[in-house]
């Protein structure tokens, strides 16, 4: 009896110190995790609607459609063609400042069409699929703005919401063209979040990226009656990448270098006169990115000169690293400590841990704990986007949120799987009440805007953004 009388007194402490550690939030607050629970089954059915049309960059006109559809019903006023492109929009609400944004992204990957099911199997053979969950992000980001929305209809927060909608975020990252428009100019802090295998706030800054394309033109011949005749473009391009693949031993290791062969000849007895390849540069910081880009075109024009072929570069697009704010991270942190550990069923581990065992990674199930803020490294691992290029106009708190298990490959049929089902879902509407909560902070605690910007401005410096964007409008109708 008196062991069990200690336990239980020893239980209790260990309850009254979880409790003490767990922050206090407000009533907007608790007001908004409720209302993104009455909104669940809403916004389910529309990141389900906006998975299932597979639209991939630029092409993404059902699911703008979807997304304006339900921002309109909810009372927000809707500006579209932002930037030139038709399916880039903002939907606003409130008047005055502060302005708070938040980006949502809608765009799929193409070649990655799957089913809700464990193993590979494609809904549509080629067909494109949500392999990075935007089906998720842009839904939970335009959910979140609408609980800030009905705070300040019903007179709760005073200022402006504003929802974004940015496509083509995985090909010719549309948010450049956004930038350059100045749509994000007014804004005093941007939000963001981004699907993942945990959940944190993000506080690391990616790589910053150039695409372009290079051409190579040269003179068609028969392949055995007269190759003396020819001068092989697809010579040139093999060239191009020998040389790529030789310098790969002279760079930093912060630097990635990739390539998409997209032409090289149509049939094999003829001497091709054209080719064509994309090419992307990567690097944890901005300068050094710019130093790889002008060698690797130097290499185009040496392959050139080696071929006898003429030769073409055409800048795409290219993106800036994030410009990181740990101070708008902190607020996002405490948020996140108080959401606490996502909750799977038992059903869905077994998906994930299936998911793992198809991927040929550790079946452990997800990664739902909330550690403490990471350190910013000065070189990260991972992808790039281009919330990067808005970050270096507005300060921007960045959350990622588990939608999938851990390791899982991304990019993949994999992330396609999870994010068309109660996995992805419960990370989305995880999201929606974080990014939420944070939005709240930010309208409630003018000293906290302050402090986020002050830290933005310390960051940026002197430097002055300049977007690597090519002039004239966005390329819409793809480049083939």
């Amino acid at each position: 009896m008196k062991k069990l009388l200690t336990l239980s007194i020893i239980c209790l402490i260990v309850a009254q110190v979880s409790a003490q550690k767990k922050p206090k939030i407000n009533a907007n607050k608790k007001a908004a995790i409720a209302n993104v629970e009455s909104k669940a089954a809403d916004l389910t059915a529309l990141s389900d609607k906006i998975w299932s049309f597979e639209e991939v960059a630029f092409q993404e006109k059902q699911s703008a459609a979807a997304l304006m559809a339900y921002a309109e019903i909810q009372g927000f006023k809707i500006t579209k063609n932002v930037g030139g492109i038709a399916t880039a929009f903002t939907a606003e609400y409130g008047s005055g400042k502060p302005i708070i944004g938040i980006m949502g992204e809608f765009d799929a990957l193409p070649g990655l069409s799957q089913k809700t099911v464990p193993h590979k199997d494609p809904v549509h053979e080629g067909g494109a699929g949500h392999g990075c969950g935007h089906n998720l992000f842009g839904v939970a980001s335009l959910g979140a703005a609408t609980v800030i929305k009905e705070q300040i209809e019903s007179g709760k927060l005073k200022g402006t919401v504003r929802f974004y909608g940015t496509p083509a975020e995985e090909k010719f990252f549309g948010k450049l063209w956004m930038v350059r428009e100045g749509a994000f100019d007014d804004v005093d802090i941007m939000m963001d979040w981004h699907p993942s295998s945990s959940t944190k706030a993000n506080v690391q800054a990616g790589l910053a990226l150039v695409d372009f394309i290079v051409e190579f033109e040269g003179q068609a011949a028969h392949a055995s009656g007269d190759p003396w005749n020819g001068r092989s473009a697809a010579d040139g391009l093999e060239l191009y990448t020998t040389g790529i693949n030789y310098y790969r031993e002279h760079i930093l290791p912060s630097v990635r270098i990739h390539y998409d062969i997209m032409e090289a000849g149509k049939v094999v007895n003829v001497v091709p006169d054209y080719a064509k390849i994309w090419t992307r540069v990567r690097d944890t910081k901005r300068d050094g990115m710019e130093k790889v880009w002008k060698r690797v075109e130097e290499i185009a024009r040496g392959a050139a000169i080696m071929a006898d072929v003429d030769y073409k570069i055409t800048l795409v697009s290219g993106v800036h690293e994030v410009l990181v704010n740990r101070t708008g991270a902190g607020a996002l942190q405490k948020n996140l400590e108080y959401l606490g550990e996502l909750d799977f069923t038992e059903d869905e581990i077994a998906f994930a841990k299936k998911i793992q065992e198809a991927t040929n990674k550790p079946q452990i199930g997800f990664d739902t704990k909330i550690e403490p803020m990471e350190e910013t490294l000065e070189h990260p691992r991972g992808g790039s986007t281009d919330v990067g290029d808005v970050s270096w106009v507005v300060p921007t708190i960045r959350l990622s949120a588990t939608v999938a298990p851990k390791d899982t490959p991304w990019h993949s049929w994999a992330v396609v799987a999870c994010s068309g089902m109660s996995i992805g879902h419960k990370g989305m509407l995880y999201a929606t009440e974080a990014l939420s909560m944070t939005m709240i902070d930010l309208f409630e605690n003018a000293q906290l805007r302050e402090d986020v910007k002050a830290e933005f401005k310390e960051r940026k410096g002197d430097y002055v953004y300049k977007g690597i964007v090519p002039d004239g409008p966005p390329p819409v109708n793809d480049i083939d």
